[in-house]
Protein backbone atom coordinates (compact mmCIF):
# COMPACT_ATOMS: atom_id res chain seq x y z
CA UNK A 1 0.00 0.00 0.00
CA UNK A 2 1.30 3.65 -0.55
CA UNK A 3 2.36 5.78 1.71
CA UNK A 4 -0.85 8.05 0.25
CA UNK A 5 -3.13 5.64 0.86
CA UNK A 6 -2.47 4.36 4.21
CA UNK A 7 -2.30 8.12 5.71
CA UNK A 8 -5.20 10.41 6.36
CA UNK A 9 -5.70 13.05 3.82
CA UNK A 10 -6.14 15.73 6.83
CA UNK A 11 -2.65 14.76 8.43
CA UNK A 12 -0.38 14.51 5.76
CA UNK A 13 0.89 16.41 2.77
CA UNK A 14 4.44 16.37 1.04
CA UNK A 15 5.95 19.42 3.30
CA UNK A 16 4.70 17.27 6.55
CA UNK A 17 6.07 13.83 5.83
CA UNK A 18 9.28 12.79 7.30
CA UNK A 19 12.59 14.38 5.05
CA UNK A 20 14.36 11.95 2.71
CA UNK A 21 18.48 11.02 3.19
CA UNK A 22 18.31 13.49 0.23
CA UNK A 23 16.96 16.39 1.75
CA UNK A 24 19.00 15.91 4.88
CA UNK A 25 21.78 18.12 4.00
CA UNK A 26 22.33 20.73 6.74
CA UNK A 27 25.63 20.09 8.82
CA UNK A 28 26.83 21.79 11.64
CA UNK A 29 27.89 24.53 10.09
CA UNK A 30 24.71 25.57 8.42
CA UNK A 31 23.18 24.74 12.00
CA UNK A 32 25.80 27.44 13.95
CA UNK A 33 25.32 29.86 10.74
CA UNK A 34 20.87 29.82 11.14
CA UNK A 35 21.60 30.78 14.99
CA UNK A 36 24.60 33.43 14.10
CA UNK A 37 22.10 34.94 11.36
CA UNK A 38 18.76 34.68 13.70
CA UNK A 39 21.22 36.05 17.13
CA UNK A 40 22.01 39.13 15.67
CA UNK A 41 19.10 41.04 15.14
CA UNK A 42 17.61 43.98 16.84
CA UNK A 43 15.55 43.14 19.63
CA UNK A 44 18.47 40.91 20.33
CA UNK A 45 21.06 43.71 20.97
CA UNK A 46 18.58 45.94 22.18
CA UNK A 47 17.69 43.08 24.91
CA UNK A 48 20.50 44.69 27.18
CA UNK A 49 18.69 48.30 26.67
CA UNK A 50 15.98 47.03 29.04
CA UNK A 51 18.30 44.69 31.09
CA UNK A 52 20.64 48.10 31.77
CA UNK A 53 17.61 50.15 32.46
CA UNK A 54 16.52 48.08 35.00
CA UNK A 55 19.83 48.80 37.30
CA UNK A 56 22.15 46.16 36.41
CA UNK A 57 25.75 46.96 35.54
CA UNK A 58 27.04 45.97 31.66
CA UNK A 59 28.61 42.87 32.93
CA UNK A 60 25.15 41.65 34.66
CA UNK A 61 23.43 42.30 31.51
CA UNK A 62 25.77 40.14 29.43
CA UNK A 63 25.64 36.95 31.88
CA UNK A 64 22.10 37.48 32.24
CA UNK A 65 21.40 37.18 28.43
CA UNK A 66 24.55 34.58 28.11
CA UNK A 67 22.80 32.39 31.32
CA UNK A 68 19.24 32.41 29.54
CA UNK A 69 20.52 31.46 26.15
CA UNK A 70 22.62 28.70 27.79
CA UNK A 71 18.77 27.39 29.56
CA UNK A 72 16.66 27.48 26.67
CA UNK A 73 19.62 25.52 24.79
CA UNK A 74 18.73 22.06 26.59
CA UNK A 75 15.33 21.98 25.57
CA UNK A 76 15.72 23.58 22.03
CA UNK A 77 18.31 19.99 22.08
CA UNK A 78 16.43 17.88 23.41
CA UNK A 79 13.11 18.37 21.24
CA UNK A 80 15.16 18.77 18.04
CA UNK A 81 16.75 15.42 18.31
CA UNK A 82 13.49 13.88 17.18
CA UNK A 83 13.31 16.34 14.62
CA UNK A 84 16.51 14.57 13.36
CA UNK A 85 15.76 11.24 14.19
CA UNK A 86 12.93 11.01 12.38
CA UNK A 87 12.61 14.02 9.86
CA UNK A 88 9.49 15.50 11.31
CA UNK A 89 8.07 18.86 12.01
CA UNK A 90 6.81 20.40 15.03
CA UNK A 91 3.54 19.86 14.05
CA UNK A 92 3.84 16.49 13.55
CA UNK A 93 6.26 15.62 16.73
CA UNK A 94 3.00 17.13 18.86
CA UNK A 95 0.51 14.10 17.58
CA UNK A 96 2.41 11.56 20.17
CA UNK A 97 1.24 13.91 22.84
CA UNK A 98 -1.84 16.11 22.09
CA UNK A 99 -3.15 13.39 20.02
CA UNK A 100 -3.63 13.62 16.08
CA UNK A 101 -6.10 16.70 16.28
CA UNK A 102 -5.30 17.78 19.84
CA UNK A 103 -1.97 18.82 18.43
CA UNK A 104 -3.59 21.56 16.09
CA UNK A 105 -3.54 23.49 19.98
CA UNK A 106 -0.58 23.95 20.25
CA UNK A 107 0.68 24.40 16.60
CA UNK A 108 -1.81 27.07 16.07
CA UNK A 109 -0.48 28.96 19.92
CA UNK A 110 3.23 28.92 18.09
CA UNK A 111 2.04 29.90 15.13
CA UNK A 112 -0.03 33.10 16.24
CA UNK A 113 3.11 34.01 18.36
CA UNK A 114 5.40 33.65 15.36
CA UNK A 115 2.51 36.03 13.24
CA UNK A 116 2.85 38.73 16.05
CA UNK A 117 6.59 38.81 15.65
CA UNK A 118 6.87 38.21 11.69
CA UNK A 119 4.39 41.65 11.55
CA UNK A 120 6.72 43.52 14.30
CA UNK A 121 10.14 42.29 12.83
CA UNK A 122 8.30 43.38 9.13
CA UNK A 123 7.63 46.98 10.42
CA UNK A 124 11.18 47.40 11.67
CA UNK A 125 12.64 46.41 8.03
CA UNK A 126 10.24 48.64 6.26
CA UNK A 127 11.03 51.94 9.13
CA UNK A 128 14.77 51.02 8.10
CA UNK A 129 14.47 51.58 4.50
CA UNK A 130 12.02 54.66 5.35
CA UNK A 131 15.11 56.11 7.74
CA UNK A 132 17.75 55.47 4.79
CA UNK A 133 14.85 57.61 2.44
CA UNK A 134 15.23 60.58 4.64
CA UNK A 135 18.98 60.45 5.27
CA UNK A 136 19.01 60.47 1.33
CA UNK A 137 16.29 63.12 0.91
CA UNK A 138 18.17 65.32 4.06
CA UNK A 139 14.73 65.43 5.98
CA UNK A 140 11.69 64.20 6.84
CA UNK A 141 8.75 62.29 4.13
CA UNK A 142 6.16 61.03 3.10
CA UNK A 143 3.39 64.25 4.79
CA UNK A 144 0.47 63.65 6.59
CA UNK A 145 -0.55 60.16 7.67
CA UNK A 146 -3.57 58.17 6.12
CA UNK A 147 -6.70 58.39 7.82
CA UNK A 148 -7.20 55.15 10.05
CA UNK A 149 -3.62 53.82 9.73
CA UNK A 150 -1.41 56.07 11.20
CA UNK A 151 1.63 56.23 9.24
CA UNK A 152 2.18 58.31 6.32
CA UNK A 153 2.25 56.61 2.75
CA UNK A 154 5.99 56.53 2.15
CA UNK A 155 5.67 54.14 5.73
CA UNK A 156 3.12 52.29 4.66
CA UNK A 157 4.95 51.64 0.97
CA UNK A 158 8.50 50.79 3.14
CA UNK A 159 6.38 48.09 4.98
CA UNK A 160 5.22 46.69 1.82
CA UNK A 161 8.42 46.92 0.02
CA UNK A 162 10.25 45.22 2.93
CA UNK A 163 7.54 42.49 3.08
CA UNK A 164 7.76 41.82 -1.13
CA UNK A 165 11.61 41.27 -0.26
CA UNK A 166 10.62 38.56 2.15
CA UNK A 167 8.18 37.07 -0.25
CA UNK A 168 10.29 36.28 -2.47
CA UNK A 169 12.11 33.62 -0.33
CA UNK A 170 8.64 32.43 0.73
CA UNK A 171 7.99 31.36 -2.83
CA UNK A 172 11.15 29.58 -2.97
CA UNK A 173 11.14 27.74 0.10
CA UNK A 174 12.92 26.18 2.93
CA UNK A 175 16.84 25.49 0.71
CA UNK A 176 16.52 29.74 -0.27
CA UNK A 177 16.25 30.34 3.35
CA UNK A 178 19.11 28.31 4.69
CA UNK A 179 21.12 29.71 1.73
CA UNK A 180 20.62 33.41 2.55
CA UNK A 181 21.11 32.52 6.81
CA UNK A 182 24.68 30.57 5.34
CA UNK A 183 26.16 33.39 3.46
CA UNK A 184 24.97 36.35 5.50
CA UNK A 185 26.07 35.07 9.08
CA UNK A 186 29.78 36.04 8.14
CA UNK A 187 29.10 39.36 7.07
CA UNK A 188 27.14 40.15 10.09
CA UNK A 189 30.24 38.97 12.42
CA UNK A 190 32.43 41.44 10.15
CA UNK A 191 30.46 43.95 10.51
CA UNK A 192 30.14 43.71 14.23
CA UNK A 193 34.03 44.31 14.24
CA UNK A 194 33.45 46.81 11.46
CA UNK A 195 31.21 48.78 14.84
CA UNK A 196 33.61 48.20 17.14
CA UNK A 197 36.60 49.80 15.31
CA UNK A 198 33.94 53.30 14.09
CA UNK A 199 32.79 54.20 17.61
CA UNK A 200 36.39 53.31 19.20
CA UNK A 201 38.19 55.49 16.92
CA UNK A 202 34.95 58.20 16.56
CA UNK A 203 34.71 58.00 20.73
CA UNK A 204 38.35 58.04 21.25
CA UNK A 205 37.44 54.98 23.66
CA UNK A 206 34.61 52.89 24.16
CA UNK A 207 33.19 54.95 27.00
CA UNK A 208 32.22 54.14 30.86
CA UNK A 209 29.03 52.11 30.85
CA UNK A 210 30.58 48.67 30.63
CA UNK A 211 32.67 49.55 33.66
CA UNK A 212 29.69 51.35 35.39
CA UNK A 213 28.36 49.69 38.63
CA UNK A 214 24.66 48.38 38.85
CA UNK A 215 22.21 50.24 40.75
CA UNK A 216 21.91 46.76 43.23
CA UNK A 217 25.14 47.56 45.05
CA UNK A 218 25.36 48.94 48.74
CA UNK A 219 24.61 52.79 48.07
CA UNK A 220 22.93 52.06 44.86
CA UNK A 221 19.41 53.52 44.03
CA UNK A 222 18.11 49.68 44.02
CA UNK A 223 20.40 48.64 46.75
CA UNK A 224 19.42 44.56 47.79
CA UNK A 225 16.88 44.02 44.70
CA UNK A 226 19.17 42.56 42.47
CA UNK A 227 17.79 38.88 42.96
CA UNK A 228 14.04 40.50 42.51
CA UNK A 229 15.20 42.50 39.24
CA UNK A 230 17.14 39.05 37.94
CA UNK A 231 14.68 36.64 37.66
CA UNK A 232 12.01 38.50 35.74
CA UNK A 233 14.97 39.34 33.65
CA UNK A 234 15.87 35.86 32.89
CA UNK A 235 12.78 34.31 32.05
CA UNK A 236 12.44 37.49 29.60
CA UNK A 237 15.39 36.05 27.91
CA UNK A 238 14.21 32.76 28.03
CA UNK A 239 11.10 33.61 26.38
CA UNK A 240 12.55 35.25 23.60
CA UNK A 241 13.91 31.94 22.06
CA UNK A 242 11.42 30.29 24.12
CA UNK A 243 9.48 29.75 20.16
CA UNK A 244 12.31 28.70 18.46
CA UNK A 245 12.93 25.79 21.51
CA UNK A 246 9.56 23.94 20.15
CA UNK A 247 9.31 24.46 16.24
CA UNK A 248 13.20 23.21 16.32
CA UNK A 249 12.64 20.44 14.62
CA UNK A 250 11.50 22.33 11.61
CA UNK A 251 14.61 22.90 10.57
CA UNK A 252 16.40 19.48 12.87
CA UNK A 253 14.66 17.48 10.50
CA UNK A 254 16.48 18.64 7.59
CA UNK A 255 20.25 17.56 9.89
CA UNK A 256 22.37 15.03 8.24
CA UNK A 257 23.22 13.98 11.82
CA UNK A 258 22.83 14.23 15.39
CA UNK A 259 25.49 15.64 16.10
CA UNK A 260 25.31 18.06 13.08
CA UNK A 261 22.12 19.76 14.72
CA UNK A 262 24.15 19.23 18.61
CA UNK A 263 27.16 20.88 17.97
CA UNK A 264 25.63 23.34 15.31
CA UNK A 265 23.08 24.82 17.82
CA UNK A 266 25.62 24.34 20.92
CA UNK A 267 28.31 26.77 18.91
CA UNK A 268 25.53 28.95 17.39
CA UNK A 269 23.10 30.03 19.91
CA UNK A 270 24.65 31.04 23.85
CA UNK A 271 28.50 32.56 22.50
CA UNK A 272 27.04 34.77 20.03
CA UNK A 273 24.18 36.18 22.06
CA UNK A 274 26.40 36.67 24.87
CA UNK A 275 28.57 37.97 22.47
CA UNK A 276 25.95 40.37 21.06
CA UNK A 277 25.09 41.93 24.11
CA UNK A 278 28.92 42.90 25.11
CA UNK A 279 28.44 44.24 21.90
CA UNK A 280 25.33 46.40 22.17
CA UNK A 281 26.40 47.50 25.78
CA UNK A 282 30.02 48.68 24.50
CA UNK A 283 28.91 50.39 21.23
CA UNK A 284 25.92 51.96 23.24
CA UNK A 285 28.79 53.18 26.29
CA UNK A 286 30.48 55.33 23.02
CA UNK A 287 27.32 56.99 21.91
CA UNK A 288 27.22 58.60 25.35
CA UNK A 289 30.40 59.90 24.06
CA UNK A 290 29.26 60.83 20.95
CA UNK A 291 25.99 62.12 21.31
CA UNK A 292 25.67 63.03 25.46
CA UNK A 293 23.30 60.25 25.77
CA UNK A 294 22.48 55.92 25.14
CA UNK A 295 21.06 55.23 22.02
CA UNK A 296 20.18 51.70 21.94
CA UNK A 297 18.60 51.44 18.96
CA UNK A 298 20.79 50.77 16.15
CA UNK A 299 18.52 51.78 13.88
CA UNK A 300 18.49 55.45 15.21
CA UNK A 301 22.27 54.91 15.53
CA UNK A 302 22.97 54.38 12.09
CA UNK A 303 20.66 57.27 10.74
CA UNK A 304 22.89 59.34 12.77
CA UNK A 305 26.18 58.13 10.67
CA UNK A 306 27.87 60.25 7.62
CA UNK A 307 28.06 59.81 4.48
CA UNK A 308 28.47 56.16 3.18
CA UNK A 309 28.44 54.67 6.43
CA UNK A 310 24.93 55.02 6.73
CA UNK A 311 23.92 53.20 3.58
CA UNK A 312 25.75 50.08 4.35
CA UNK A 313 24.67 50.11 8.07
CA UNK A 314 21.54 50.24 7.13
CA UNK A 315 21.66 47.65 3.88
CA UNK A 316 23.23 45.03 6.43
CA UNK A 317 20.30 45.83 9.13
CA UNK A 318 18.00 45.12 6.65
CA UNK A 319 19.72 42.02 5.57
CA UNK A 320 19.89 41.05 9.22
CA UNK A 321 16.15 41.62 9.48
CA UNK A 322 15.27 39.50 6.47
CA UNK A 323 17.16 36.67 7.43
CA UNK A 324 16.02 36.53 11.35
CA UNK A 325 12.65 37.41 10.23
CA UNK A 326 11.96 34.19 8.26
CA UNK A 327 13.94 31.92 10.06
CA UNK A 328 12.91 32.42 13.28
CA UNK A 329 9.13 34.10 12.14
CA UNK A 330 7.82 32.72 8.94
CA UNK A 331 9.31 28.76 8.89
CA UNK A 332 7.34 27.38 12.15
CA UNK A 333 4.00 28.90 11.41
CA UNK A 334 3.76 27.89 7.30
CA UNK A 335 4.28 24.12 8.63
CA UNK A 336 1.60 25.33 11.81
CA UNK A 337 -0.86 26.21 9.40
CA UNK A 338 -0.28 23.39 7.34
CA UNK A 339 -1.13 21.13 9.67
CA UNK A 340 -4.19 22.58 10.58
CA UNK A 341 -5.57 21.19 7.24
CA UNK A 342 -2.92 19.52 5.32
CA UNK A 343 -5.45 18.55 1.99
CA UNK A 344 -5.63 22.82 1.55
CA UNK A 345 -2.78 24.42 2.82
CA UNK A 346 1.30 23.39 1.62
CA UNK A 347 4.27 24.92 3.98
CA UNK A 348 4.08 27.49 1.23
CA UNK A 349 0.67 28.59 1.48
CA UNK A 350 0.84 28.77 5.27
CA UNK A 351 3.54 31.18 4.67
CA UNK A 352 1.24 33.11 2.52
CA UNK A 353 -1.18 33.17 5.12
CA UNK A 354 1.84 34.41 7.94
CA UNK A 355 2.48 37.38 5.72
CA UNK A 356 -1.09 38.01 4.78
CA UNK A 357 -1.57 38.32 8.41
CA UNK A 358 1.44 40.44 9.30
CA UNK A 359 -0.21 42.84 6.99
CA UNK A 360 -3.45 42.56 8.37
CA UNK A 361 -2.69 42.91 12.11
CA UNK A 362 -0.93 46.62 11.32
CA UNK A 363 1.69 45.96 13.59
CA UNK A 364 2.78 49.38 14.11
CA UNK A 365 -0.46 50.42 16.06
CA UNK A 366 0.95 47.45 18.13
CA UNK A 367 3.86 49.23 18.78
CA UNK A 368 2.37 52.24 19.89
CA UNK A 369 -0.50 50.86 21.86
CA UNK A 370 1.45 48.38 23.94
CA UNK A 371 3.42 49.51 26.73
CA UNK A 372 7.14 47.59 27.54
CA UNK A 373 5.74 45.03 25.00
CA UNK A 374 9.34 42.85 24.57
CA UNK A 375 9.38 42.77 28.46
CA UNK A 376 5.25 41.52 28.94
CA UNK A 377 5.10 39.81 25.34
CA UNK A 378 8.02 37.75 26.48
CA UNK A 379 6.85 36.57 30.26
CA UNK A 380 3.40 36.59 28.94
CA UNK A 381 3.95 34.09 25.74
CA UNK A 382 6.94 32.43 27.81
CA UNK A 383 3.94 30.84 29.91
CA UNK A 384 1.95 29.97 27.21
CA UNK A 385 5.32 27.81 25.48
CA UNK A 386 6.90 26.87 28.49
CA UNK A 387 4.27 23.92 29.71
CA UNK A 388 4.07 22.70 25.58
CA UNK A 389 7.77 22.33 25.88
CA UNK A 390 7.42 20.58 29.19
CA UNK A 391 4.76 18.22 27.48
CA UNK A 392 6.33 17.12 24.93
CA UNK A 393 9.63 16.58 26.43
CA UNK A 394 8.34 14.11 29.17
CA UNK A 395 6.48 12.21 26.33
CA UNK A 396 9.38 11.94 23.84
CA UNK A 397 11.98 10.89 26.71
CA UNK A 398 9.89 9.35 29.29
CA UNK A 399 6.88 7.67 27.89
CA UNK A 400 8.08 6.81 24.61
CA UNK A 401 12.26 6.37 25.23
CA UNK A 402 12.42 8.58 22.25
CA UNK A 403 10.82 5.64 20.09
CA UNK A 404 7.91 7.09 17.92
CA UNK A 405 5.49 5.09 15.56
CA UNK A 406 5.82 7.37 12.46
CA UNK A 407 3.77 5.98 10.16
CA UNK A 408 1.05 6.21 13.30
CA UNK A 409 1.33 9.93 13.55
CA UNK A 410 -0.51 10.38 9.95
CA UNK A 411 -3.23 7.83 10.82
CA UNK A 412 -6.67 9.62 12.28
CA UNK A 413 -7.23 5.76 13.74
CA UNK A 414 -3.58 5.15 14.99
CA UNK A 415 -2.08 4.73 18.17
CA UNK A 416 -1.53 8.44 18.81
CA UNK A 417 -5.45 8.79 18.02
CA UNK A 418 -6.35 8.75 21.55
CA UNK A 419 -10.03 9.64 22.32
CA UNK A 420 -11.17 11.40 18.96
CA UNK A 421 -7.94 12.74 17.82
CA UNK A 422 -7.10 14.23 21.69
CA UNK A 423 -5.23 13.28 24.53
CA UNK A 424 -6.78 14.29 27.79
CA UNK A 425 -3.63 14.00 29.74
CA UNK A 426 -1.78 16.58 27.94
CA UNK A 427 -4.34 19.27 27.33
CA UNK A 428 -4.87 18.87 31.45
CA UNK A 429 -1.38 19.11 32.16
CA UNK A 430 -1.49 22.32 29.41
CA UNK A 431 -4.11 24.30 31.87
CA UNK A 432 -2.67 23.00 34.85
CA UNK A 433 1.06 24.49 33.63
CA UNK A 434 -0.86 28.12 32.72
CA UNK A 435 -3.15 28.47 35.50
CA UNK A 436 -0.69 29.65 37.82
CA UNK A 437 0.69 32.40 35.78
CA UNK A 438 -2.58 34.05 34.53
CA UNK A 439 -3.53 36.34 37.45
CA UNK A 440 0.55 37.56 37.28
CA UNK A 441 0.08 38.14 33.63
CA UNK A 442 -2.86 40.14 33.85
CA UNK A 443 -0.98 42.08 36.65
CA UNK A 444 1.83 42.74 34.75
CA UNK A 445 -0.40 43.48 31.00
CA UNK A 446 -3.26 45.51 33.08
CA UNK A 447 -2.01 46.93 36.11
CA UNK A 448 -4.82 49.21 36.02
CA UNK A 449 -8.10 46.71 35.91
CA UNK A 450 -6.15 44.24 38.00
CA UNK A 451 -4.48 45.95 40.86
CA UNK A 452 -5.06 43.44 43.59
CA UNK A 453 -3.67 40.38 42.39
CA UNK A 454 -1.50 38.76 45.21
CA UNK A 455 2.11 38.98 46.06
CA UNK A 456 2.21 35.19 45.38
CA UNK A 457 1.07 35.14 41.93
CA UNK A 458 3.21 37.97 40.94
CA UNK A 459 6.34 35.99 42.07
CA UNK A 460 5.23 32.76 40.36
CA UNK A 461 4.76 35.34 37.09
CA UNK A 462 8.73 36.40 37.12
CA UNK A 463 9.06 32.69 36.89
CA UNK A 464 6.76 31.73 34.26
CA UNK A 465 8.15 29.44 31.65
CA UNK A 466 10.63 27.61 34.45
CA UNK A 467 6.97 27.54 36.19
CA UNK A 468 4.98 26.11 33.35
CA UNK A 469 7.77 23.33 32.11
CA UNK A 470 8.09 22.53 35.32
CA UNK A 471 4.72 21.71 36.72
CA UNK A 472 2.81 20.80 32.90
CA UNK A 473 5.74 18.03 32.68
CA UNK A 474 5.03 16.68 36.11
CA UNK A 475 1.35 16.58 35.83
CA UNK A 476 1.94 14.83 31.99
CA UNK A 477 4.29 12.46 33.75
CA UNK A 478 2.16 11.25 36.52
CA UNK A 479 -1.11 11.23 34.29
CA UNK A 480 0.93 9.17 31.58
CA UNK A 481 2.33 6.65 34.56
CA UNK A 482 1.21 3.40 34.01
CA UNK A 483 -1.50 3.78 31.65
CA UNK A 484 -1.71 0.36 29.56
CA UNK A 485 -2.12 2.85 26.21
CA UNK A 486 -1.42 1.51 23.22
CA UNK A 487 -0.17 5.38 22.42
CA UNK A 488 2.94 4.39 24.79
CA UNK A 489 3.97 1.58 22.58
CA UNK A 490 5.20 1.60 18.65
CA UNK A 491 2.82 -0.21 16.80
CA UNK A 492 3.90 -3.39 16.08
CA UNK A 493 6.57 -3.75 12.91
CA UNK A 494 5.19 -6.30 10.15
Amino acid sequence: MSKQQSVSAQLWNEDLAPTSAAQRTWRWYHFAALWVGMVMCIPAYTLSASLIEGGMSGYQAVLTVFLANAIVLLPMLLIGHAGTKYGIPYAVLARASFGTRGARLPALMRAIVACGWYGIQTWFGGQMIYTLLGVMYGGEIGGAKLAGLGINPVQLLCFLAFWGIQFWYIVHGMDAIRKLETYTAPLKILICFVLLGWVHNKAGGFGDLLGAPSQFVEGGKKAGQFWSAFWPSLTAMVGFWATLALNIPDFTRFAKSQRDQIVGQSVGLPVPMGLLAMLAVIVTSATVVLYGKAIWDPVDLASRMTGIAVLIALLVLLIDTVSVNLAANLVGPAYDFSSLAPKLISYRTGGYITAGIAIVMMPWKILESTQGYVFTWLIGYSALLGPIAGILIVDYYFVRKTELAVDQLYLDDGVYSYGGGWNMAALVAFVVGVLPNIPGFLNAAFPASFPQVADGFKTIYTYAWFVGIAISALVYAVMMKGKALPAMRPAAQP
